[in-house]
């Protein structure tokens, strides 16, 4: 075999060899480096998943589509406020956990955003305030204070609540 013909088969397979071990994606891993204070309110946060899980997979037989939501909305609710109330009303966690919750999706952030805004601080869900989601171009029913109501008993079509304007 001719020797010029056997470096360049070799220089090609080398070649090739790196290009695979350059291209090959990295192996991602699921170890998450928890925060300080995680272990105080991991199980809160467990019991909460585990009841999301179970209003998921609850039987809607007899409810209208939206009622079937409702649970669901109340517990992604919890969740939030739990956090919400951690850091900002007692200061029990960092804000280093308080980042890290809202990223592992435990919270809601666009709804505590909210809440930091006068006038929101009792806020079910963020579809009550978009006003495409509502006839008119207002916001829900549930937005309305109690003394300016004209019905009596209320419920928000979008996440069941019956009431969450200040001033109630």
């Amino acid at each position: 075999m001719d020797p010029f013909l056997t470096s360049a088969v070799y220089l090609v397979s080398t070649q090739l060899d790196q290009l695979l071990v350059v291209n090959m994606p990295k192996v991602k891993t699921n170890r998450i480096k928890y925060p300080d204070g995680w272990e105080l309110i991991e199980p809160t946060l467990r019991e909460l998943d585990a009841k999301m899980r179970e209003a998921e997979n609850d039987p809607h037989d007899g409810k209208r589509k939206c009622e079937a939501l409702w649970p669901i909305f109340k517990i992604a609710h919890q969740k939030s406020q739990y956090i919400y109330d951690l850091y900002y009303k007692r200061n029990e966690i960092s804000k280093e956990l308080y980042e890290f919750c809202l990223e592992q999706g435990y919270g809601d952030r666009n709804l505590i955003a909210k809440w930091k805004k006068s006038g929101y601080e009792r806020l079910c869900c963020l579809q009550c305030i978009q006003p495409r989601d509502h006839n008119f171009g207002t916001t829900c029913v549930c937005r309305v204070p109690k003394q300016l109501r004209e019905a009596e008993n209320v419920e928000c079509v979008h996440c069941g609540c019956r009431g969450c304007a200040s001033g109630d």
